[in-house]
C-alpha cells in the first residue's frame, strides 16, 4: 500500500519521490521515512534545483516546502505542475495551516492534494 494523502493512494513502493526543502535536516528527515518504506527519493535545497530535478525525472509525488529562498512553495507547486502535471504535490509547511486560504484554493485547484504541517 502507497503513502497516502487524506485517504487516497498516493505511489507505490519504489516510484520515484521529490523532496524539497532548504532545511537539510528536513530534507534527511522525510528521506529517511520514505527509503525506509521502499521509496526511491531526490532532493533539493531550492526550487531551481527541483524545477531542474521535474525536468529530468518523472515522480510519482512531491513534498514541496512552502517557504524557499527563491520562490514561494505554492509558485513552484504551480511550476512543477507545467512540466508534470501527474505528480502529486503535497506542500510541507511550518507557516501555512490546512485551513488558509491560499492551501484550500491550491487544493480546490489542483495544484496540491494535501499539506503537512511542520513540525511532524
Amino acid at each position: 500500500m502507497g503513502i497516502s494523502a487524506r485517504g487516497s493512494g498516493m505511489t507505490d513502493p519504489g516510484e520515484l519521490i521529490l523532496i524539497v526543502d532548504d532545511e537539510p535536516d528536513m530534507c534527511w528527515a522525510l528521506e529517511h521515512l520514505l527509503n525506509k518504506r521502499g521509496y526511491v527519493t531526490r532532493k533539493a535545497l531550492s526550487a531551481q534545483g527541483a524545477l531542474k530535478l521535474t525536468e529530468e525525472h518523472r515522480f510519482a509525488c512531491a513534498f514541496l516546502d512552502a517557504k524557499l529562498p527563491d520562490m514561494d512553495g505554492l509558485e513552484l507547486a504551480r511550476c512543477i505542475r507545467l512540466i508534470a502535471p501527474d505528480t502529486r504535490i503535497i506542500m510541507v509547511s511550518g507557516y501555512f495551516y490546512r485551513d488558509d486560504v491560499p492551501i484550500q484554493e491550491a487544493i480546490s485547484q489542483g495544484v496540491i492534494i494535501d499539506l503537512i504541517s511542520k513540525p511532524f
